[in-house]
């Protein structure tokens, strides 16, 4: 029995995650382990495995290090949930802690190292991923789902294996007492780990993974989803306004001050664009009239298992994958809970409409039937489309039975590249739906393919091939849009002959991210600073808003890199408890040298009160060095924040 039939046999009902992907444990219970010295020794990495964002790393050469391994597949909404938390932890354990990303993969095509590198740069992960081909890693650490984290001790032993997301808590507690024990025994290692991230490398592009499109009114939209913005269009792709500053957030106002965070689902009905903003868990509001944005559902927040649903305004989601309006509801692909919700637009109120939330395919009444991570919704007006992305195939909600059935395609570890009937059709993680004259427009991903579903015979034959992780699609009168996701493109398809085009769209440039910088010691952004031979401090200073205080539940940190030469910081990363306001920099200088020292931070700040408003922002500033006998020892960087 080979590895994968072996996996199935675990989570072969429980898909990309199991049970306890969703935060639960088997008996209900979480044990706190025991670190002791008698613990097992974490297995090395194979010395012929890929590594993207660093050089290769060893178990044996981050000894001194706390060390966590994200076992993960990248199509894996379980797996992307548990993301905002390894950034958090990277935040505040700074150089203390070195997170690798395992990447294990489930599908064919998330096998291939070029993908997981457009899986990176997608989901903005500036930490070691290890492309564990053929899944000797996971053999290694015996991994039986998706996600699993390791800790490991800076001894080299395993302290921890979770499954699962939701254990920040536990996960930063653990961390923090490997540090102290470690510390206190002189064997932590501080040293800043070198990394050389994907993103540094790849270029400026107008569109950035575009994941969703939708058309109406005359007009194209693209949901931009890791520039985390909306581009409107007129039919011949002249772009007609964007619609998000381009930084992730979740901030409603006007097209210039509003946020947005990897949106994908999108949705046009006249002069309004409804909008699945999947890492926020909200559904956003554009008015194209009033140029507004306005969350109408979700608080920002990850719904939990099995939530029921409320007033929409007050009701957490789970990453809402596509949006689709019949009449006055909106229906949403809830794919973090592996169903199907509805929003009334009379009653502002938000339920589950189909789905159990078990991530399984199983048919029958739409209460009680399963979904795997829905992504895709069309409509016929009798019956809603469902794209059923981890099991691999397409489902039917009859409007009027409240059936639900399988029209095409196989299972959770049932996938391929099949032309068909029914269920002799394979398709490898379907996102995409488009619905024309009784015939379903599907993007089959991971084929890199759109397929056509004859939805009377249930009979699918490939229409277009060559795409790369195709996203979305819509009509434009007789042509297909399509989302090219990889290829960082819209396409144009004639279904009558299958040829494809690209849509230009002009006008249209990546966005440029606001740097919030002040003068250096009330002088000019261009003014140098002196500084002694010898030795000399940098001090750092945000100036934040009156009434506010740092957030130190959230991301505070530092970095401090010197270019030329003549000086240079003995400590280059300041994060959690070592980022202070100010924080101060300790430099050694020589006789003579210029350069400049490159500040690069992240500051989370609150003010306080009923209603509190947080802010995060990056700071990224260079500022200009000489050597000089006579310069007074500190030099200080003030920066005010909005």
């Amino acid at each position: 029995m080979n590895r994968l039939a072996k996996t199935a046999l675990f989570v072969g009902a429980l898909g990309c995650g199991g049970l306890v992907a969703r935060g639960l444990n088997i008996g209900g219970v979480v044990s706190e382990p025991v670190y002791a010295a008698s613990a097992v020794r974490a297995p090395e990495f194979p010395s012929s495995l890929t590594w993207l964002n660093s050089s290769p790393l060893s178990i044996k050469g981050l000894r001194g290090k706390v060390v966590l391994l994200d076992f993960w597949t990248y199509g894996c909404i379980n797996c992307q949930h548990i993301l905002p938390d390894l950034h958090k932890l990277d935040q505040k354990y700074g150089d203390q802690l070195v997170i690798i990303s395992v990447h294990s993969a489930k599908f064919d095509r998330e096998s291939d190292a070029q993908n997981i590198r457009d899986a990176v740069l997608r989901y903005n992960i500036e930490h070691p991923v290890l492309v564990d081909k053929g899944m000797r890693v996971w053999d290694e650490y015996t991994v039986r789902a998706w996600p699993t984290l390791v800790l490991i001790a800076p001894d080299g032993r395993i302290a921890n294996e979770l499954a699962g997301e939701g254990h920040y808590t536990q996960l930063d507690q653990q961390i923090g007492n490997l540090v102290k024990t470690f510390r206190d025994k002189k064997q932590l290692n501080e040293t800043p780990l070198q990394l050389t991230l994907e993103r540094a490398k790849a270029p400026d592009t107008p569109l950035f993974y575009p994941g969703k499109i939708a058309t109406g009114a005359g007009k194209i939209v693209v949901a931009d989803s890791s520039h985390n913005r909306l581009v409107v269009s007129d039919e011949s792709g002249k772009t007609l306004a964007t619609i998000g500053t381009g930084e992730a957030g979740l901030s409603d106002g006007n097209f210039q001050s509003a946020t947005f965070w990897n949106p994908q689902g999108v949705f046009v009905d006249g002069d309004k664009i409804y909008v699945a903003d999947t890492n926020n868990h909200a559904i956003r509001l554009v008015d194209l009239s009033a140029k507004t944005v306005s969350t109408i559902a979700g608080t920002g927040k990850q719904a939990p298992y099995m939530a029921t649903g409320g007033p929409a305004k007050t009701s957490p989601l789970s990453s809402p994958w596509d949006v689709l309006k019949v009449n006055d509801a909106i229906f949403i692909a809830m794919a973090g809970t592996h169903q199907i919700w509805r929003l009334d637009l009379k009653t502002n109120y938000v339920a589950p409409f189909a789905g159990d939330g078990n991530e399984a395919r199983r048919d029958g009444a739409r209460q009680f039937a399963s979904f795997a991570q829905p992504s895709g919704l069309a409509t016929d007006g009798k019956a809603l489309f469902v794209a059923d992305a981890e099991s691999s195939c397409i489902r039917r909600i009859d409007f009027t039975s409240g059936q639900v059935q399988t029209l095409a395609g196989g299972d959770l570890f049932d996938f391929g590249d099949n032309d068909g009937v029914g269920g002799s059709a394979r398709f490898q993680h379907p996102l995409g739906l488009a619905w024309k004259d009784d015939q379903l427009y599907i993007t089959d991903a991971y084929n890199g393919k759109v397929k056509q579903l004859d939805t009377a015979s249930g009979r699918v034959k490939t229409i277009a091939f060559g795409l790369a992780e195709p996203g979305g699609l819509a009509f434009d009168g007789d042509r297909l849009l399509v989302a090219d996701t990889a290829h960082q493109a819209i396409k144009s398809l004639d279904v009558s002959d299958s040829k494809v085009t690209e849509l230009a769209l002009t006008d249209l440039s990546a966005p440029r991210l606001a740097v919030r910088e002040a003068s250096v010691d009330a002088k000019s952004e261009d003014a140098q600073v002196s500084l002694p031979i010898g030795k000399a401090t940098l001090v750092f200073e945000p100036v934040l808003p009156q009434g506010f205080h740092l957030n130190r539940e959230a991301p505070l940190k530092l970095t401090v890199k010197t270019t030329g030469a003549g000086a240079k910081a003995t400590k280059t990363t300041f994060a959690g408890n070592d980022f202070q306001n100010p924080t101060r920099v300790a430099l050694t200088t020589k006789a003579s040298g210029r350069g400049t020292i490159e500040l690069d931070a992240f500051v989370s700040y609150c003010d306080t009160g009923t209603g509190a408003v947080c802010k995060v922002k990056r700071i990224q500033k260079s500022v200009p060095f000489v050597i000089a006998p006579s310069a007074k020892d500190e030099a200080r960087v003030k920066v005010a924040l909005p």
